[in-house]
């Protein structure tokens, strides 16, 4: 006891010497451009998290790292309050996380999870720490598509998390994850090191001249990396890194490809989308963002300076970024209103849009994204696959079109602020303790160790009987302070007083979490509304009208789904008869035209007749 009280006051030090360091910190060398776009040449040497220069002779060899190495010329403590890394800052209060985003999912298909998660204060989704989840066990679940820094760097105030620090090492920000050239850097190997907690390891592993084995997972709490000794299990293979031979130079230096402009495969890597519309549908078979195929990269709309606040580009954005106002859909392609101000409109031969024809109401009612953005909809919304969520782009991954989590989209519903934009859809399912009207979710080692422990059903649909054998479990283990609940496909399912199975549907705690689509941004020509109004306004429009899918990992209910109507605040009877008025607008339009040639003679007739009074008058 005594010597973790010893080791938690050591690195509170530590972490205080940090901090003191942070704010004092000033601007370097690579921390303001000169003005130059040529590309600048980093042949640097490697530093390790201790500061010394790694040498290929060094006993033991250690990783780089990117705090110390990239931190020599830019001000890593200003770049890991980027919006990549601030995810768990709390200074930053709801408006500074922004509007609604894609959560990260904790998923077990044999305990029937799918839930929502982030350090962000997003509506709809809990805080790792709400399901039961260390920042340790977050890192080694998510820490394949997170960028390093922010919670991989918050030192955990559990004893046994920070005696595996000290063997892991901390998860710094990964710079090479974005500003790597090299054409054999490797993120998917990024994966497999958060998998073995080889934190430490896990940026230097991704380079082409670099390779890592060992597991830091399998060591014991006192093993130390940085004075090395065999494990007593001989199966047991402690982490360490190899250079290639020709990395360093005569002086130690290593030459980097680093990128001041991250590549699109780069971004890539963490933001892929895959939209099943088919039984499974291939990346060849979609087509990519127009602005992509028009030769644009991700960050010439993405900027960001060394504050690394990352430019969202979504309506109203609140943000220091000079450049978020101008690059939203509108700040790129309509014109400024002012006549003083300077004409933003067009910017990278962005054309001005006419929308002829087209009701001023729906740029009041609809996003910029509703009409062009993500898969043109269908009857249904599809399964949707994304990298984060699916672990899209490593090792191992499940290509099965039903892998959980089941996402669907688009879903055209009203986001916050009143307009309606595509979104991506999850149905949350956990199980919960239920007290009053409140419910939170059971630990997930509780839920791993409860419910995973319930024979299994026969087949992948849970019955009434399974669900039912479950919330027994858990009331049976002392763990349920309220009443047992579990929340999956929209509805909620408790046990009544005599045993038997209440489903109670819509319930609030059970309500989709979705968050808007931005991309893939269809041209003008295949948007919405380009062939006629019925492609919104018929009886059976998708927009309206287009289904979507309800289900969950441990309930699937058959033919379920939802008129997309009711997640847009608009009445459903209203939206039916007004797409009515269509079937005969264009039988209106030809009589009314008619009509119209029918007066218009009349009153050609009378007319003529009236000039042929005054005419008789004047002559006679």
């Amino acid at each position: 006891m005594a010597k973790k009280l010893i080791l938690i006051g050591v690195l509170c030090l530590a972490a205080l010497a940090v901090f003191v360091r942070a704010e004092g910190e000033e601007k370097k060398l690579g921390d303001e451009s000169d003005g130059s776009r040529a590309h600048p040449v980093h042949l640097i040497p490697l530093l390790t998290e201790e500061g010394e220069k790694v040498a290929s002779d060094d006993d033991p060899l250690l990783p780089f790292s990117t705090k110390e190495t990239c931190g020599e010329c830019h001000s890593y403590a200003t770049i890991s309050k980027g919006w990549h890394f601030n995810a768990a800052d709390s200074d930053l209060g709801a408006e500074g996380h922004g509007r609604i985003g894609q959560p990260w999912i904790l998923v077990d298909g044999g305990t029937g999870l799918q839930i929502p998660i982030s350090y962000r204060p997003w509506p709809g989704a809990f805080r790792p720490e709400e399901v039961g989840l260390s920042s340790r066990l977050f890192l080694k679940i998510f820490g394949r598509h997170l960028p390093g820094g922010g919670i991989g760097e918050i030192p955990s105030d559990d004893p046994d998390d920070i005696m595996r620090s000290m063997v892991s090492g901390y998860l710094e920000a990964n710079c090479l994850a974005c500003h790597d050239g090299d054409a054999g850097h490797n993120q998917g190997e990024y994966a497999g090191q958060a998998m073995r907690e080889n934190f430490r390891w896990a940026a230097a592993a991704t380079c082409s001249f670099a390779k890592v084995t060992g597991s830091a997972k399998d060591m014991p709490d006192m093993y130390d990396p940085m004075m090395p000794e065999a494990p007593e299990d001989p199966k047991l293979v402690p982490p360490g890194i190899k250079y290639g031979a020709n990395t360093f130079a005569e002086d130690g230096s290593v030459l980097l490809d680093i990128q001041r402009e991250a590549p699109n495969h780069r971004c890539y890597f963490c933001h892929s989308d895959l939209y099943l519309q088919d039984d499974h549908a291939e990346k060849w078979t979609a087509d990519e963002d127009i602005h992509l195929k028009a030769g644009m990269t991700c960050v010439d709309c993405h900027r960001n300076g060394i504050d690394h606040n990352i430019v969202r580009g979504y309506e109203g954005e609140v943000s220091d970024n000079v450049m978020a106002a101008r690059s939203s859909c509108k700040g790129c392609h309509l014109p400024e209103d002012s006549l003083t101000a300077i004409p933003e409109a067009g910017r990278f031969g962005a054309p001005v849009p006419e929308h002829r024809g087209l009701p001023p109401v729906h740029f009041e009612k609809i996003s910029c994204t509703g009409c062009h953005s993500g898969p043109w909809p269908g009857k249904r919304t599809y399964l949707t696959k994304t990298a984060m969520a699916h672990r899209l782009g490593t090792v191992g991954v499940n290509k099965s079109p039903d892998a959980l989590p089941h996402i669907y989209s688009p879903a055209f519903a009203e986001q916050e602020n009143g307009q309606i934009a595509p979104h991506k859809l999850i149905w949350p399912a956990f199980w919960g303790d239920m007290k009053d009207a409140n419910i939170t979710p059971v630990g997930f080692d509780n839920v791993r160790e409860i419910v995973g422990k319930v024979k299994a059903p026969a087949s992948s649909v849970w019955g009434d009987a399974d669900i039912i054998a479950r919330l027994k479990a858990l009331a049976a283990a002392g763990v349920i302070k309220g009443k047992a609940v579990y929340i999956s496909g929209g509805s909620l399912y408790r046990l009544g007083d005599s045993g038997e199975l209440i489903t109670e549907a819509d319930h609030p705690a059970a309500k989709p979490y979705m968050w808007p689509i931005a991309h893939g941004v269809r041209p003008a020509a295949q948007s919405l509304g380009i062939r006629y109004c019925t492609d919104c306004h018929a009886t059976d429009s998708p927009f309206f009208f287009g289904g979507v899918g309800v289900d969950g990992p441990g309930v699937v209910i058959e033919d379920a789904g939802r008129d997309m109507v009711e997640f847009q605040d608009v009445d459903a009877t209203y939206a039916k008869l007004f797409a009515m008025s269509f079937v005969f607008r264009t039988m209106l339009k030809i009589v009314s035209l008619c009509a119209c040639a029918v007066l218009g003679l009349v009153l050609l007739l009378y007319g003529l007749r009236a000039l042929r009074c005054v005419v008789r008058v004047f002559c006679s």
